[in-house]
């Protein structure tokens, strides 16, 4: 079994730069395994669209210069918001600004008021596009030249340098729970993000995962299983008592979410449980 690692989050919505500059380095000095953020580009949640938020890839970048030890990545990436021409730059540029420590979250994207509000293209066929997006980007981070003729995107010798600092990529978390989705999760991902969801959520739809892997030819122990989960930061023993139970549905990447109004505090809280949920031991498959 993958060896359970932890991670933090704040989104970059409704959160000051000091306080995210805060929860970096409580994620980087406290001994967390990754950091997190989102990718919106108006907030989302029943407060509405109206409040403050900070672009997901500006501030990777920032986390990748406020750090130095943690693994840095985005919960998940919308798709359709960029080119994967520019998705891949972008992915190569925080790669070398962090010595090679980022994670490629990606996901099909799925805020209807975005798309409609800006103009955005593709929510109607999200998954087509996210799936001729992973194939470009991969050759572009892998091969000299690129061409690609797909539906959605068209390549001819595409240039890409310089290419990641880890080879053959960064390792790429794709977040899916729909059947589609699903497969193509199991046919590109070395993480795979459960879009939230209990414990009795998570071995539901993992045992669709499964299937997917099975019918796409690939073992479903290749794929780390990740989940991110919100935390009050008052009870630690109900913090550990969920951490074990995802841990036994293999969920082993582990994404505490701290937001509210004090972000900094939560991510204090976490790092504090950190030694006790470490103890947590995976089950051999």
């Amino acid at each position: 079994m993958h060896p359970l690692r932890f991670g933090l989050k704040a989104s970059g919505q409704a959160i000051s730069i000091e306080d995210l500059r805060a929860v970096w380095r409580i994620a980087d000095e406290g001994g967390f395994d990754h950091l997190w953020d989102f990718d919106h580009l108006a907030s989302i949640g029943p407060a509405g669209p109206d409040r403050p938020i900070f672009e997901g890839w500006a501030l990777q970048a920032a986390m990748a210069e406020a750090t130095s030890r943690v693994r840095i990545g985005c919960l998940v990436t919308g798709n359709t918001y960029r080119h994967p021409v520019v998705l891949a730059k972008l992915a190569v540029t925080v790669d070398h600004l962090s010595g090679g420590r980022l994670e490629l979250g990606i996901g099909a994207a799925w805020a209807e008021i975005e798309h409609q509000m800006y103009g955005i293209e593709g929510l109607d066929h999200r998954v087509g596009r996210l799936s001729e997006s992973l194939q470009i980007m991969k050759s572009l981070f892998t091969q000299e030249r690129t061409s690609f003729e797909g539906r959605y995107y068209h390549l001819t010798d595409a240039i890409a340098n310089p290419k990641p600092v880890q080879k053959p990529h960064p390792p790429v978390w794709i977040g899916a729970q729909g059947e589609t989705t699903l497969r193509l999760t199991a046919r590109h991902a070395d993480v795979w993000n459960i879009s939230g969801g209990d414990p009795a959520f998570v071995q539901e739809v993992s045992a669709k995962f499964d299937q997917a892997c099975a019918a796409v030819g690939r073992s479903p122990d290749e794929v780390r299983r990740s989940l991110q989960f919100d935390w009050d930061g008052k009870e630690k023993n109900q913090l550990i008592e969920l951490s074990g139970k995802l841990l036994e549905l293999r969920v082993t990447e582990q994404v505490i979410y701290v937001r509210g109004e004090q972000p900094v505090r939560q991510a204090e809280r976490v790092a504090e449980v950190l030694p006790e949920l470490r103890r947590l031991q995976p089950v051999a498959s």
